[in-house]
C-alpha cells in the first residue's frame, strides 16, 4: 500500500501528479470536517506536505499518531511548530538552495529600483513632467556603496557575490558570527547601520526575529539610507517604518513583504521613495517548479530510503534521516 500523506493547501499539477504516484493523497481543502476525518483516518497517515504561510497547527499533528515527516514548501516553515515536532521524531524540510539566485535577484532589483528612483522616474515619464519639467530629480548610485546584510546565509551569500560587480563593501549581522567569512561582521544592528549606506533583510521570520529592525535601526541607517526587505514583514516594525519614511529620518525602502499579508498600509502606497513588490521574491516558473519537485522529494526519499534532502535546522541532528 501507498503511504497515506495530508496535503494542506494548494499544490501544482506537476506536483499533485508526484504525490499521486507516491501516496494515498488526502486533500485537506476538501474534506468538510477535518477534526473529524482525522479521526477515523489519522493513523493511516505518515506524512503532511505544505507550504511556510499554510503550515501544520498543532491539533492536526496531534490527530496524526503515525506522523513521521512534514515537508514544506519554501523557505520559511513559520506555520509549523518544529519543536513540537522534533518532540515526536518527526522530521520537518524546507526549500531551500533552489530559490537562493531568484531571491537574490529580487534584492538586487529593489536595490537598483529603490536607489535610483525607479517607479517615481517611471511616473514622472508617464505622466508628461519631463516635457513639462526637464530633468528628473538625482538619485543615488550602488556603486562602491556600502551594504549591510541581516541574515548572511544561503541568499545571502549569493546577494553578497552579486553585488561584488558593484564593488560594494559587504558589513553583515547574524546570531553569531561566521568565521570564513570575507566580510565585516557587526554583532550590533544599530551600529552596522551607522555604518552602511543600505540595509539588506533576508533573516527568516518567527518571535526570535520579530521586529529585529527598529526605528532605532532606522534613523541610524539615517535621511540617504535604505533599507530593503525580502525576509518576512514582521521583521521589520512597519509602524515605525512609516514614521520614519514620512519623518524623513530614512531615505527610502524596497519592500518584497509585510506585516500582514496580503495588506499593505496606505502610507507606504503613497510614497514615492518607497517600492513595493507583492512577495515575489522566489517567483519564477523556474525556481518555483524547483521548489515544488524538492518539496515532493524530500517525501518520496524518506518513505524510500530514511533520508531527507533538505531539513530545517532544528532536524539536522537527526543523522540517520539526513542524506550527508
Amino acid at each position: 500500500m501507498k503511504p497515506g500523506m495530508l496535503l494542506i493547501g494548494g499544490a501544482t499539477p506537476r506536483m499533485m501528479d508526484q504525490f499521486n504516484e507516491a501516496f494515498e493523497v488526502h486533500i485537506a481543502s476538501q474534506i468538510d470536517n477535518l477534526t473529524d476525518y482525522l479521526a477515523e483516518n489519522g493513523e493511516n497517515i505518515g506524512a503532511i506536505a505544505t507550504s511556510g504561510k499554510d503550515g501544520a497547527p498543532v491539533e492536526v499533528m496531534s490527530a496524526l499518531p503515525n506522523l513521521k515527516v512534514i515537508s514544506s514548501y519554501g523557505v520559511g516553515y513559520d506555520g509549523i511548530d518544529t519543536q513540537a515536532a522534533v518532540d515526536r521524531g518527526i522530521i520537518v524540510t524546507h526549500t531551500p538552495t533552489v530559490l537562493n539566485k531568484d531571491v537574490a535577484n529580487t534584492a538586487l532589483m529593489l536595490i537598483l529600483a529603490t536607489s535610483r528612483r525607479l517607479i517615481r522616474d517611471s511616473d514622472y515619464l508617464r505622466s508628461g513632467e519631463w516635457e513639462k519639467r526637464g530633468e528628473a530629480p538625482l538619485t543615488n548610485s550602488i556603486e562602491g556603496s556600502k551594504v549591510g546584510i541581516v541574515g548572511l546565509g544561503r541568499i545571502g551569500e549569493t546577494l553578497a557575490h552579486k553585488l561584488s560587480v558593484f564593488d560594494c563593501e559587504i558589513s553583515y549581522h547574524n546570531r553569531n558570527e561566521k568565521p570564513d567569512s570575507p566580510y565585516t561582521y557587526y554583532g550590533d544592528l544599530v551600529e552596522m547601520a551607522r555604518e552602511v549606506d543600505s540595509m539588506v533583510v533576508i533573516t527568516p521570520g518567527g518571535p526570535a526575529t520579530r521586529k529585529l529592525i527598529t526605528r532605532e535601526v532606522m534613523d541610524a541607517l539615517g535621511p540617504e539610507g535604505m533599507l530593503i526587505n525580502i525576509g518576512r514583514g514582521p521583521v521589520v516594525d512597519e509602524p515605525e517604518l512609516i514614521k520614519a519614511l514620512q519623518a524623513g529620518t530614512l531615505g527610502c525602502a524596497g519592500l518584497d513583504v509585510f506585516e500582514k499579508e496580503p495588506a499593505v498600509p496606505a502610507e507606504l502606497l503613497e510614497m514615492d521613495n518607497v517600492t513595493l513588490t507583492p512577495h515575489v521574491g522566489s517567483s519564477t516558473r523556474q525556481t518555483r517548479q524547483a521548489m515544488g519537485d524538492l518539496t515532493v522529494e524530500n517525501l518520496v526519499r524518506y518513505f524510500t530510503d530514511g533520508k531527507v534532502i533538505t531539513p530545517v535546522p532544528e532536524c539536522v541532528h537527526y543523522a540517520d534521516k539526513v542524506e550527508q
